[in-house]
C-alpha cells in the first residue's frame, strides 16, 4: 500500500484532541506537532531547532498548515512534548505504519528495547528510560512501541505491545527476555506465530534443548556465508521437532510450542574468529531450517536498522530533552521521520544525507512528504 502524503497525513495530527486550555492557546496543537516532524526530516534535534526550521520554511509551512498566530516559541514547543501524552504519539505511529502496510500477516514482527540514554547520561546498568519497539523487519516500520520504566520490566511491557498490534498470521521474534510462557500463550492466543530466543533465564528448558540436539540428529540443516568490509560469517541453522527430544513438561507447558531451532554463529573480524550458538523455540512446523535462519537473521534487523539509525542518523542519544513526556515524543517523532526517509524511492542517498539534504533543498523536503 502506497504511503499518503503528509497532505492527508497531517490528518493524524489534527485528529489528536488538544489537552491545553481552550481559549488560552495561541497555537494549533496540529501545527506544533507537524513542525516537530518536519524539523526531524531536516537534521533538527531540539525545540530551538524547530522554531530555527519553522523562520526559515515558513513559506513551505503555510502550504500545509495555517500558522495563524505566527511562529511558536521554543518554551511553547518544550510544554507541548513535555505535556503531551505519549501515547497520542505512540498512536500516531501506529497509523503511520498502517499506511505503509495494510496488514501485518506473513510478516516478522521483532519486538526489543532501546535505553534512551541522553535521559540519565549518569545513569548505569539498568536504570534509565527504555522504550520497547516493534519493528516489521520486512519493511522497516516500527508499528508499535511503550515505555518502561527500567529493562527488568521489559517482561511487563512485552504483553502490551503485542496487545496493541493485529498479530494474525505474523511472526513475533523475541530475545530471550521475553521467552515467557505468558508470553507464547499471547502470542498463540492472538493468532500469531512466535520466534522466541531461549537462554539461561529459562534453564530447565534450555538444557533439555541442548541435549537434545546432542542426542538427536537434525531434521533439516542450511548454512549461509557472508562477506562484507572485511567482515567473514557463516551461519548453520538446524532444526529438530520439539516432541522428538523435550521433557513432557517442556513441551506441554509452552503454548503451541513445534519447533526447536539452533543457530551456530562464526565470525572472522581481522583473523580473530568468535563464534556463538544461539537456541529458540518456534510454534510454526513445516519449514526447513533455510526459513528459521532468515528469521534469526532477520531480527537482529532492530538493531541494525532502527535502534542503529536512531542513534547515528537522528542523533536520539545526544538528546538532552529530560523532562516529564519529551524524551519519549521526540523518539516517537522520530521514528516517524525514519520511517518517512526510509521509504522514500527517489535517489540512493544514505539515510543520514537524506535528512541533511533536507535541510538544504526545501524543494527536496517536500518531495519527501509529498
Amino acid at each position: 500500500m502506497e504511503q499518503n502524503s503528509l497532505k492527508n497525513g497531517a490528518n493524524y495530527f489534527a485528529e489528536v484532541e488538544d489537552f491545553r486550555m481552550e481559549n488560552k492557546c495561541l497555537h494549533k496543537l496540529s501545527d506544533i506537532l507537524f513542525i516537530g516532524l518536519l524539523t526531524s526530516l531536516s537534521n533538527g534535534e531540539d525545540f530551538e531547532d524547530m522554531v530555527l526550521f519553522a523562520k526559515a520554511h515558513i513559506s513551505l509551512l503555510k502550504e500545509y498548515i495555517e500558522l495563524r498566530n505566527g511562529i511558536p516559541s521554543h518554551d511553547t514547543f518544550r510544554r507541548v512534548f513535555m505535556k503531551l501524552d505519549p501515547d497520542v504519539l505512540r498512536t500516531c505511529l501506529t497509523s503511520f505504519g498502517k499506511d505503509i502496510i495494510s496488514t501485518l500477516s506473513e510478516k516478522q514482527i521483532c519486538i526489543d528495547g532501546k535505553k534512551l540514554k541522553g535521559v540519565s547520561p549518569a545513569s548505569r546498568g539498568n536504570s534509565g528510560l527504555y522504550i520497547l519497539n516493534a519493528w516489521v523487519s520486512e519493511n522497516r516500520i516500527c508499528v508499535g512501541q511503550q515505555r518502561v520504566k527500567d529493562k527488568s520490566n521489559e517482561i511487563t511491557a512485552i504483553p502490551a505491545v503485542i496487545k496493541q498490534l493485529d498479530i494474525t498470521g505474523a511472526v513475533v521474534s523475541i530475545d530471550a527476555i521475553g521467552c515467557q510462557r505468558n508470553i507464547a500463550e499471547q502470542i498463540v492466543e492472538q493468532k500469531g506465530a512466535y520466534l522466541l530466543s531461549v537462554k539461561s533465564n529459562q534453564r530447565e528448558l534450555f538444557d533439555d534443548i541442548e541435549c537434545g540436539f546432542k542426542a538427536c540428529a537434525p531434521e533439516s540443516v542450511s548454512e549461509t556465508r557472508e562477506k562484507d568490509h572485511g567482515r567473514y560469517e557463516t551461519r548453520k541453522c538446524s532444526i529438530i521437532s520439539s516432541e522428538k527430544v523435550l521433557l513432557p513438561e517442556n513441551q506441554t507447558g509452552w503454548s503451541g510450542l513445534k519447533t526447536l531451532v539452533k543457530v551456530e554463529a562464526a565470525r572472522i573480524i581481522k583473523e580473530k574468529t568468535s563464534t556463538e550458538t544461539r537456541y529458540y523455540i518456534s510454534s510454526e512446523s513445516g519449514f526447513n531450517a533455510n526459513y528459521y535462519n532468515e528469521l534469526a537473521r532477520g531480527h537482529w534487523s532492530i538493531e541494525n536498522q532502527l535502534h542503529w539509525h536512531l542513534d547515528v542518523t537522528f542523533r536520539e542519544d545526544a538528546s538532552r530533552a529530560r523532562s516529564d513526556n519529551a524524551p519519549e515524543n521526540l523518539s516517537t517523532m522520530k521514528k516517524m521521520g525514519l520511517q518517512i526517509i526510509s521509504q522514500y524511492a527517489g535517489d540512493k542517498l544514505s539515510l543520514k544525507k537524506r535528512r541533511m539534504k533536507a535541510a538544504y533543498d526545501q524543494n527536496y523536503l517536500k518531495e519527501l512528504i509529498e
